[in-house]
């Protein structure tokens, strides 16, 4: 339910982004809004999504939508997740717990990332029958089991492998605002974080975040040690054999995020993979990659109706969500905007965004004269 206090000071994603961003240090407030290069792709992902034109029907029977949809066989509330979303509890004090439990209370899907601040186990108890676990796969396969045999035993159930991250990235921004993980405190972070004065007081209450989920299968050294330890072992594309190699190990449902090519999404399931994810990591990987919103329909063509396809990068609406599913996504994930809500509203910044956007697809659908999630597959208008 919309929260009518917020909702006058945040109407929509926009607004949370406008009173969000700017409480956070800039050298963590650039990782998360920035992309990589000269940021053509994340301006493509938004510029794409605009371009996807509805028709709306009025005169027709159209009962009240339902939003509902099953994914990995789990009913969501409605047809969208928390992206997984790396250095959570960094960017905003307690946000990966406040997503968690705004979602598991909505109902919806919610992905935790393998570098999260939160252990595994914690978010589990909150993100409720949704949850999802992203995994960065190692190069080394008992890590790789050592993570998926925890995450199994804390109750998930789906298993996200992102493949997108074939090698470490230079992005300007995070060169430039001097982050860094753990944070080092530099004049220029120092006075950057004190003029995020709530930021400050929230960190100070929790520690220096941590890598929960992978502090265990971490050799003992020093933190530069570690750090050039798990850039070694995540080095290198995750070609058919890893995932052959993951679908074996993993009991349950398997997608793989972070493909853009039919090609690669065809392999994927050739693998084992009960889905994909369409995704340009937000704009983060490669500059010149085409948007998520661009490739759907190749992809959904090429795997047929019967596969799971989910897509993400750039969805900021109700309105998003149902251009993505017109163009042939099952449903979407949402990342940067629910930390964005978290730092703007606090720890009920994620539940009231999570509201706006079913009150926002729900607004679309009766716009478009639909009822039925399906419906929307060929909403699509062109000349």
């Amino acid at each position: 339910m919309i929260d009518p206090a917020l909702d006058r000071r945040f109407p929509d994603a926009v607004a949370m982004e406008a009173a969000g961003v700017p409480r956070i240090p800039r050298f963590v407030r650039d990782y998360m809004v920035g992309g990589i290069g000269a940021e053509v792709g994340l301006a493509r992902n938004r510029s794409a999504l605009d371009a996807v034109a509805l028709m709306p029907r009025y005169v027709v029977e159209c009962a009240v939508p339902d939003l509902s949809v099953t994914v990995a066989g789990v009913r969501w509330a409605a047809p969208f997740a928390v992206a997984p979303m790396g250095l959570g509890g960094l960017i905003w004090p307690g946000a990966e717990l406040a997503i968690a439990r705004a979602m598991g209370a909505a109902g919806l899907g919610h992905v935790l990332s393998t570098v999260s601040t939160t252990a595994m186990e914690q978010i589990a108890l909150l993100a409720g029958a949704g949850r999802i676990f992203q995994l960065y796969s190692f190069a080394d396969p008992k890590i790789d089991a050592a993570l998926m045999a925890r995450a199994w035993a804390a109750g998930y159930e789906v298993l996200m492998v992102t493949v997108d991250v074939p090698g470490a990235t230079r992005r300007r921004r995070d060169i430039q605002s001097g982050l860094s993980f753990p944070p080092r405190f530099t004049l220029q972070t120092l006075l950057q974080i004190m003029a995020c004065p709530r930021w400050a007081m929230g960190q100070a209450g929790r520690g220096i975040p941590a890598f929960q989920n992978i502090l265990p299968v971490l050799p003992k050294g020093s933190v530069t040690e570690q750090a050039a330890f798990i850039g070694a072992q995540l080095e290198g594309h995750i070609g058919p054999a890893r995932l052959a190699r993951i679908r074996a190990v993993w009991p349950g449902r398997l997608i793989v995020k972070g493909v853009l090519s039919p090609e690669d999404a065809a392999v994927a399931l050739d693998c084992g993979a009960d889905g994909v994810v369409v995704s340009n990591h937000g704009g983060r990987q490669l500059d010149a990659a085409p948007a998520s919103v661009e490739v759907l329909p190749a992809i959904r063509d090429r795997l047929g109706e019967g596969a799971l396809v989910l897509a993400d990068s750039g969805v900021r609406s109700g309105l998003d969500i149902a251009r993505m599913l017109a163009r042939g996504a099952d449903a979407v994930l949402i990342g940067r905007p629910f930390l964005q809500a978290a730092a703007a509203a606090g720890p009920r910044g994620p539940a009231h965004l999570a509201a706006v956007l079913m009150a926002e697809l729900r607004t679309t659908m009766g716009q478009l004269g639909m009822s039925r999630l399906d419906d929307l597959r060929g909403a699509e208008w062109s000349l």
